[in-house]
């Protein structure tokens, strides 16, 4: 707490008290706000993944449910591990360098979450037809009653592993695309979640490096 009472700039800066004491309350809402919403969003993807788990076994689809469960628990982990991170950060510096290292650690967990998301999506899918494939149909795997159907239309359909090529090529290229479009729809959602927080952050940085300057 004492960083606050010290102020965000240096002791020689020369900075009106009352504009001093601003910035340092809004610096202090604008982390405590980001800090509240990241622990909220990890407890609701625990929170998720739990429920979808238990529901998977009940609709049929448990592969789904467990890669679910597994992917997201990895993913909650390292992310616990960042907001561990951030609440090590060192408060014995001003409070214009503790957002800079504030800023520095989003920078740094964003861009791990960003590679994250590259395979996040495709496996996300691949449970998911996975799940289907082989929920239980009156005693048959879903799969291959389809695959009895298609053959029944088109008994020349080139099969790789039971699993007709053409199949196997559509699902290959929609987790191609998710690979290739996971950092984009990760920015989204962070945008869409954190947004706000954001800009408010990179506004209260502008203007004090301006006062600064």
């Amino acid at each position: 707490e004492n960083i606050w009472k010290e102020g965000f700039l240096e002791s020689d800066a020369l900075v009106a008290p009352k504009i001093n004491n601003l910035y340092n309350q809004k610096s202090i809402h604008i982390i405590d706000q980001f800090k509240r919403m990241f622990r909220i969003n990890l407890i609701a993807i625990v929170a998720f993944s739990f429920t979808f788990l238990v529901i998977t076994f009940f609709i049929g689809i448990p592969i789904t449910g467990i890669i679910f469960f597994v992917i997201l628990s990895v993913l909650t982990i390292i992310n616990k591990k960042f907001l561990n991170d951030l609440n090590k950060i060192d408060l014995g510096v001003s409070s214009y360098q503790y957002l800079k290292a504030f800023n520095q650690w989003k920078n740094n967990q964003i861009a791990v979450n960003k590679k994250i998301s590259r395979f996040l999506y495709p496996i996300i899918f691949l449970s998911m037809v996975l799940g289907f494939w082989f929920r239980d149909a009156e005693g048959t795997p879903l799969g291959e009653r389809l695959v009895e159907r298609i053959l029944h239309s088109f008994p020349d359909i080139y099969l790789i592993f039971g699993v007709p090529l053409l199949g196997i090529v559509i699902v290959t290229v929609i987790m191609v695309l998710l690979f290739l479009l996971g950092e984009k729809i990760y920015k989204w959602d962070l945008n869409l979640v954190y947004g706000r927080i954001f800009k408010k952050l990179e506004e209260l940085m502008t203007d004090i490096e301006n006062l600064r300057s």
